[in-house]
């Protein structure tokens, strides 16, 4: 695998998974539900609903944090094909700092970020301190965002942290927490414990929000 993945293969592997989740869009419907659109913020979501992102508004000015390893170079690549940008730090123990530092610059210019809160590694669901850390040091809310769909289509991989994607035709929803404000003498513990019960919360009620929107017919709506 390591030979695989380098230098112009990981192009080529990137352009590949490109090509096949553009062309899934054309069958893949989002609708988002309760977006606060707060500008700057955070997004925060779980590492298996990392495809979520492509369902957020102002796609331009969301900068989408991306490990460097192997994987992450091919992820990068495609979110940037997308129209996202992406965040990365340097490989080895300042990378995480580096990275942090990149996302505090770009959210007090007034853009937004996104995260996978319990990434890179895990332990899936668990949410880390490090979205806390950044949005106390650049002042801005973390919004927790959901991604459900009650369709068969709705995939699930055998990775670590079980990774959900659409394929073929799908209709998803995208449902979003209220903001999250973290000031400089909160607790850290009780901020992310905050970002936790409210994706806990939200994984209760994307059920009920996905049938809402199936009701009022809002997926037929966007295709016009």
């Amino acid at each position: 695998m390591v030979r695989i993945l380098k230098g112009k293969n990981i192009n080529k592997v990137s352009h590949l998974v490109f090509r096949i989740l553009k062309f899934q869009e054309l069958f893949t419907q989002i609708i988002e539900v309760n977006n606060p659109d707060k500008m700057p913020c955070i997004y925060a979501m779980w590492h298996a609903h990392q495809f979520c992102v492509h369902g957020i508004r102002h796609r331009a000015k969301l900068h989408v944090l991306v490990s460097r390893s192997r994987d992450g170079e091919i992820i990068a690549d495609v979110v940037e094909r997308w129209g996202f940008k992406t965040v990365r730090g340097s490989k080895g123990k300042k990378g995480a700092v580096e990275a942090s530092m990149q996302m505090i610059s770009i959210l007090k210019s007034g853009e937004n970020c996104a995260m996978m809160v319990d990434g890179p590694k895990g332990p899936a669901r668990v949410v880390k301190d490090g979205v806390v850390k950044i949005a106390k040091l650049a002042g801005v809310p973390i919004v927790p965002v959901y991604w459900y769909s009650k369709n068969f289509t709705w995939a699930k991989f055998p990775s670590w942290d079980s990774l959900r994607a659409p394929i073929f035709k799908t209709n998803l929803i995208n449902i979003y927490g209220e903001p999250i404000y973290a000031p400089q003498d909160a607790d850290d513990e009780d901020i992310r414990k905050q970002v936790q019960e409210s994706l806990e919360d939200l994984e209760k009620k994307a059920p009920q929000a996905f049938d809402e929107v199936y009701q009022f017919g809002l997926w037929k709506k966007k295709r016009k």
